[in-house]
């Protein structure tokens, strides 16, 4: 009976009969990092082999030298012996390094009119020549205030995309000009309020 049916019968009758193995690990029984209740898998990097080390100076001179280290870069702020700030400022989709009287061209459209005095906001970093303020991951706007004047609103120069293919009699042309938006850095002001 088997033969009558060909050869694609006669496999499926005898795959049939041999008894297949259990799977391995079944999915039911698979443990998953969301059901352990542990949000990291657990891996190397997440904890590492060796133990934890203990820091060998206690918490309270730890707060103790932060406190200090708070307290000197507000005096310095308050008597501005500084020297000159740099700040790192998220603007327009991209991250800009400034100091004052720094022009900034951006290949974007600024809602401002040319001459009015705008204030970036998303501010990730201010620096001097002896101390860093970094944020996580912006500053605070009572901390440091960036300010910038719109000088000029134009248009980049005409850039050509072209796309031909031969013996296909097809090409097209395109023409961009991307709107453009000079500023000028009009000063980085820091006020003393580190905690």
């Amino acid at each position: 009976m088997a033969l009558s049916r060909g050869w694609s019968g006669l496999w499926r009758t005898c795959c049939m009969l041999t008894p297949r193995p259990p799977p391995l690990l079944p999915a039911a029984v698979r443990p998953q990092s969301t059901v352990s209740g542990d949000p990291v898998p657990r891996t190397s990097l997440s904890r590492p082999p060796w133990p934890q080390q203990r820091s060998p100076v206690p918490e309270e001179e730890l707060r103790g030298r932060h406190a200090a280290v708070v307290s000197a870069v507000n005096q310095r702020i308050l008597r501005r012996d500084f020297g000159r700030l740099f700040a790192v400022v998220h603007f327009a989709g991209r991250q800009w390094k400034v100091t004052d009287e720094d022009l900034i061209l951006i290949e974007n459209h600024v809602e401002a009119d040319c001459g009015e005095r705008i204030r970036m906001e998303k501010v990730l970093l201010v620096g001097a020549e002896d101390f860093t303020l970094i944020g996580r991951p912006l500053l605070g706007k009572e901390l440091v205030r960036v300010e910038a004047t719109v000088l000029e609103k134009t248009e980049s120069w005409p850039k050509i995309h072209m796309v031909f293919r031969k013996r296909h009699r097809f090409q097209r042309k395109k023409i961009i000009q991307q709107p453009q938006t000079v500023l000028r850095i009009n000063s980085i002001q820091l006020v003393p309020s580190l905690t």
